[in-house]
């Protein structure tokens, strides 16, 4: 994230600075900035008087936090037992190394991609399911999702 916190600060403002929305005004900080940098969580935590140890006891208790940059892309690729399955896993594989992700890396190192797991998308009769932005794609195969990536790294290329 820049340093530019304006939007945060605007959406603390927007609740009240109110302790009781903390949560809240940390999915949106999140969902402007695509992640909670230490910048904003000390922002947050200033704003609405509390401490910092608790601002960030929240953000890392809560699994759809996170606080590192994600890539412009949320990829997700399901590992419930439908898409288990039918395969799922090489598609995790297949992606993780067409990214060139090493060890717990999720982000690509040209900060495009962003890869996770998730427990169940909703789409057991789709299996094998991945998300890029929330966006379904069904019944993959790794072939057709590293197609998928490649379709949009020359979208971004042509940009």
């Amino acid at each position: 994230m820049n340093n530019d916190l304006t939007r945060a600060e605007e959406i603390i403002e927007r609740y009240g600075c109110d302790q009781s929305n903390l949560i809240a005004i940390m999915q949106e900080i999140q969902g402007e900035y695509k992640y909670l940098s230490e910048a904003a969580l000390t922002l947050v935590a200033e704003k609405l008087g509390i401490s910092t140890a608790k601002v960030y006891s929240v953000a890392t208790f809560y699994e759809n936090f996170s606080l590192e940059a994600k890539g412009k892309y949320i990829i997700k690729v399901c590992a419930g037992t439908a898409c288990h399955v039918r395969k799922s896993g090489p598609i995790y594989d297949a992606i993780r190394d067409y990214l060139g992700l090493t060890g717990k890396r999720k982000t690509s190192a040209d900060g495009l991609f962003t890869l996770e797991t998730v427990a169940c998308l909703g789409a057991c009769g789709l299996a094998p399911v991945m998300t890029i932005d929330g966006e379904v794609h069904a019944k993959m195969t790794p072939e057709a999702a590293l197609a998928l990536l490649e379709e949009l790294r020359k979208k971004e290329a042509a940009v």
